[in-house]
């Protein structure tokens, strides 16, 4: 099961349930109130839905702890309960932006009025263990739930949105763009620290792995400029047989968000309507495209195990590490996140510091990158919570490293990230392998 084995302190949790139910309102302050109930595709959810979600989801948590808790209201419950048939039937994800009621300002007081509540229960004498566990579960659900309402500002607003903090990007280093050898043989793959980690990072396992050669840093919009202009996108034999579907029915000719201009190509995001930057790594793709273009290319994607271990294993010193770097959390000189506050990825070579033993670069942070492996549970697999990562254990593929809008909190080079191989709106990019 997922596990918090060394166990924070009262104040601690306190602390950071503050922080994060802070950063929370941070990201939707600027908003006109008329931006929170718009859904402007089937897959995103109005911001109003988040903030009212991750509300609720610790309501879920004060009700595991006391049989007697009474929801707030069921009105409430039935529109923000995400896909737990326990508390009900779930509302239709496409339809969230046809509900009016409740409205913003009920949401709003929602918040607050649970917040409270938390707040209250870490004052009383009932924060044993088990509490403590499920809170921090509460932490990291919401966590994920501001980055995927980055993902959804973007698809809304784009450069209309005004973060309320926004710096300014680093300067690259000249970098050198290869492939890197890792060496096979037997690799104990998973979370191996003694903080907290979601269970579909445990256990701990040995898988065996060839020796293999993986990219230094992601693929690049230049790179990928490439296979698009060599007509990749109007090749079949790159692409799987549902990707290729998926091209036709979509009139996909380039990552999403991308538009071509009087033969130039631009791309619309929290930076505004730009040229597309070769230098940064692609972004907003699909696994299909991801793997099309490893075709193209006479590469392949990586396994997870593979990525993890370019990520995090030290050849020389033998030895496991919980980031590309080391145990230290992540700084601003690590990585590319949230907290980073640049809204956008950067260029390869903006953070020499994060660089894996392996040589491998920007593997935290900036985008996640797909794998070619089928999101499942490992061996021996303990489910930490019900109805919350083993139900999507088919058609899913896993990501890793991370985004520039994933919260530090919420990274390391154990974590399992998944979806499904069509989509795009999150941000997405890959790193491309090879067999030696």
């Amino acid at each position: 099961m997922a596990i918090l084995s060394t166990q924070k302190s009262s104040q601690s949790l306190f602390e950071q349930f503050n922080t994060t139910r802070e950063r929370t309102l941070e990201l939707v302050k600027t908003l006109e109130k008329d931006d929170f109930v718009v859904q402007t595709a089937y897959y995103m959810s109005p911001p109003k839905w988040h903030v009212g979600h991750v509300s609720w989801f610790y309501e879920v948590v004060l009700s595991k702890t006391n049989q007697n808790y009474q929801f707030y209201s069921k009105e409430f419950s039935d529109y923000l309960n995400s896909y737990y048939q326990q508390f009900g039937e779930p509302q239709d994800k496409g339809k969230r932006g046809l509900v009016s009621r409740p409205t913003v300002d009920q949401i709003f007081e929602y918040f607050d009025t649970i917040s409270n509540r938390v707040r209250e229960f870490f004052n009383s004498d009932k924060l044993d263990g088990k509490a403590k566990y499920l809170f921090t579960i509460a932490f990291h659900h919401e966590c994920q739930h501001q980055e995927l309402l980055v993902y959804d500002l973007q698809h809304l607003l784009a450069d209309i949105y005004k973060p309320v903090k926004k710096n300014q990007r680093l300067r690259p280093v000249a970098i050198e763009q290869k492939s890197v050898e890792i060496k096979g043989g037997l690799y104990a793959m998973g979370y191996n620290g003694s903080d907290y980690c979601y269970d579909i990072e445990l256990p701990e396992h040995k898988v065996y792995l060839n020796d293999y050669k993986i990219d230094a840093f992601p693929v690049t919009n230049s790179q990928y400029l490439q296979f698009i202009d060599d007509e990749g996108y109007q090749d079949f034999k790159f692409w799987l047989s549902d990707g290729w579907k998926k091209v036709k029915q979509e009139k996909w000719t380039a990552p999403m968000y991308w538009e071509k201009e009087n033969d130039k190509w631009y791309v619309q995001d929290f930076l505004g309507k730009r040229k597309v930057n070769p230098n940064e790594p692609v972004c907003h793709v699909s696994f299909y495209e991801a793997d099309a273009y490893c075709k193209w290319a006479g590469k392949r994607l990586p396994t997870e195990a593979e990525w993890e271990k370019a990520a995090c294993w030290d050849e020389q010193k033998q030895t496991k590490t919980i980031f590309p770097w080391g145990n230290d959390e992540p700084s601003e000189n690590h990585a590319n996140l949230l907290e980073s506050y640049l809204w956008a990825q950067t260029e390869i070579g903006s953070y020499p510091d994060g660089k894996s033993p392996a040589g491998c670069h920007q593997m935290i942070g900036d985008v996640w990158e797909w794998t070619t492996s089928e999101f499942a549970g490992y061996p021996g697999f303990k489910t930490g919570f019900d109805e919350y990562n083993e139900k999507w254990f088919t058609n899913q593929k896993v990501l890793r490293g991370g985004s520039f809008g994933t919260p530090r909190i919420s990274i390391r080079g154990s974590y399992r990230n998944f979806f499904r191989l069509e989509e795009r709106w999150l941000i997405s990019g890959f790193r491309c392998a090879e067999d030696v």
